[in-house]
């Protein structure tokens, strides 16, 4: 298949977003645990969790995101705001890669804080949700109180170059929506218009096919890049298409000359 034309790719992108932007999709990917409650605060918290602990094998994500929910006696919520120190000792024994029961049980204190002082996360990202400075300063807010320095590692700072890719993940998922409600939508303070493309070797390699991309490096310069040539095809939504070049990388549906 040789694309030429931005009608064409359009085409392309659109076909593709509608073909793997299902239902049946939420089943195997970590958004399946926050597709597990239904109140806010129990889906954004529970989203932010399994986002934070998104590499590996998704599988083990999954099993481990539900063994975090278990943890919280699947009360995400009411554990956050109500915890003990002794309700922190269940974290004893969680790991994750390198994400350990250390990592969590700040975590934890850190999510209340958050909830109890700042208004809770739709709060915390409140700016240009996705963009370099917002993600950043959240980082700052969610490391303001003491934390042992080994777990800053487990959130991005773009401003370090990093792509954000599990952060920009999230707020998808709590920013944009559509008829097929993969995506939950519930955050009405911010835009999908703003968000940015959670960029991995996926969606980097399809960008490059397409010609979307011409950067080499994933890095926070390639995230704005790729994200600024999808707006070209839906400046309202642009994010919607990580389903269409994520779902090309992973089924390896791309053979594509531009």
């Amino acid at each position: 298949m040789k694309i030429k034309q931005s009608d064409e790719l359009f085409d392309l992108l659109e076909a593709k977003y509608y073909l793997y932007n299902q239902s049946s999709f939420v089943e195997f990917d970590p958004i399946s645990i926050p597709h597990q409650f239904t109140t806010k605060e129990d889906i954004e918290i529970s989203g932010f969790l399994a986002a934070t602990i998104a590499w590996g094998q998704r599988v083990t994500i999954i099993n481990n995101a539900n063994k975090l929910m278990q943890l919280m006696d699947y009360a995400p919520h009411d554990f956050i705001l109500n915890h003990t120190k002794g309700d922190l000792e269940k974290a004893e024994g969680f790991v994750h890669r390198t994400f350990n029961s250390i990592d969590l049980r700040f975590f934890f204190t850190s999510l209340q804080n958050i909830y109890k002082n700042y208004g809770g996360l739709e709060a915390a990202f409140l700016q240009k949700e996705g963009s370099d400075n917002s993600i950043s300063n959240f980082k700052k807010l969610f490391f303001s109180i003491d934390h042992e320095k080994r777990t800053q590692k487990h959130i991005a700072d773009p401003l370090k170059k990093s792509t954000a890719k599990r952060i920009n993940m999230y707020l998808r998922w709590m920013v944009r929506s559509d008829k097929n409600s993969v995506d939950f939508g519930i955050w009405k303070t911010h835009q999908a218009k703003n968000l940015m493309i959670p960029l991995d070797v996926h969606t980097g390699n399809v960008g490059r096919s397409l010609g979307l991309l011409s950067r080499k490096q994933n890095d926070w310069q390639a995230v704005v890049e790729l994200t600024d040539s999808l707006r070209r095809y839906d400046s309202i939504d642009p994010v919607k298409y990580d389903f269409a070049l994520f779902g090309m990388g992973v089924n390896g549906d791309v053979d594509l000359e531009v």
